[in-house]
This record gives structure tokens, C-alpha cells and sequence, in this order.
């Protein structure tokens, strides 16, 4: 009977160590032995943001009309949530679709069809020296290395993100959340209307 009672109490401090302890935020950037991100596996049920048709951020006409699906994982849009800032190991994936119209039965519009490829933001300043950091990956590779600092991506993100290095002005149910906490970078949106 001691011993019954042993492994029941036992049992109990087990699961009252692992009820106690902090929940791992899953899931993070991992990188291979190269130290390239490794394709985010299952992005598509993290929280989705936005999507957009077409955007383009040169002022210059042309360029392959595309859907992009923006995704953040589930704890780090929480964590912006509760604070208007994007925690370390924030990652963004930019789903990148080929666009298609008549087809089937539709007749008018545009719809998603394949994928292009994956552009990847990644907040760990543990790796890189920006604290952020730009990754593309084709429709098929599994591990891609970070753009050369000074890259176009940073570039732009860096003059043009409403918070940190993120276009929260194009994701409608943060930008709201920003500008509670006073993030929202207003400037950022007023130079966009202006040109």
C-alpha cells in the first residue's frame, strides 16, 4: 500500500512541476548546422494577417501580379496582443501564390493558385546584428540563408514599417492594437499618402 501511495504522490508532483512551468512558444526560428533558417513547416496554422493582390512598392508599373498571405506564430501575435511590440523569435512568412481568373466557373476576379515561393522576417538579435533579418525561399527549398546586410528587403522595412520592422499598416486588426500602445509608428503612413 506505501508503495501505491508513493508512486501516486509521485504522479502528483509530476504533473504539478509540469502544470507550473512555462509554456514553451512554439514554434521558433531553427536554423541548420550552416546556420540557414530551416523552411517554417507548418506556417499555414499560425495567425494569419492579411493578404494582398498585386501590391507593389516601387512606383514603377509591371511585375508578376501575386497573392501574399501574411502568417506570425500564434504566440507571438499574443505577445504583440498584450504589449504593441513584437517579441524575439517573431517570425513572418509571406506566402507567395500565382494569380488566375476564368477559370471553372469564375468568371470575374482573381484567385490564388500556386505557390511561388516564401519570404521569411525573423526577429533574433542573438543572430543577427539588426535584430531583424530577411530569408527567401523558392517553392521547394528547405533552408534558405539570410540576405546580405543592406539587402532591399531591411531597407525598405526599415524607412517604411509602421512598427519596428513590420508593415503593421497593412494588417488591419494590429494596426489598431499598435496605436493603443502608441507603437504605430503615424509618419510611416503619411509618407505613403503623400507620393
Amino acid at each position: 500500500m506505501k508503495r501505491f501511495l508513493c508512486v501516486v504522490v509521485l504522479g502528483v508532483v509530476c504533473l504539478a512541476v509540469l502544470a507550473a512551468a512555462p509554456e514553451e512558444k512554439m514554434p521558433k526560428p531553427q536554423y541548420d548546422e550552416k546556420g540557414q533558417l530551416l523552411r517554417p513547416a507548418d506556417y499555414r496554422e499560425w495567425m494569419f494577417l492579411s493578404a494582398g493582390y498585386g501590391m507593389n512598392y516601387s512606383p514603377e508599373p509591371g511585375g508578376h501580379e501575386m497573392f501574399t498571405n501574411v502568417f506570425v506564430q500564434r504566440w507571438a501575435y499574443d505577445e504583440f496582443v498584450k504589449s504593441g511590440k513584437w517579441p524575439e523569435q517573431s517570425m513572418f512568412v509571406i506566402d507567395e501564390r500565382d494569380a488566375a481568373s476564368r477559370s471553372s466557373i469564375n468568371q470575374k476576379g482573381h484567385y490564388q493558385t500556386d505557390l511561388m515561393g516564401l519570404a521569411v522576417e525573423v526577429k533574433d538579435s542573438t543572430r543577427n546584428p539588426d535584430k531583424w533579418a530577411y530569408y527567401g525561399f523558392a517553392a521547394d527549398s528547405k533552408s534558405s540563408g539570410a540576405m546580405a546586410h543592406g539587402n532591399s528587403c531591411w531597407t525598405c522595412h526599415d524607412a517604411h514599417a509602421a512598427v519596428e520592422h513590420t508593415f503593421v499598416q497593412f494588417y488591419p486588426t494590429l494596426k489598431v492594437v499598435a496605436k493603443q500602445f502608441r507603437t504605430y509608428n503615424e509618419e510611416r503612413e503619411k509618407v505613403a499618402d503623400a507620393k
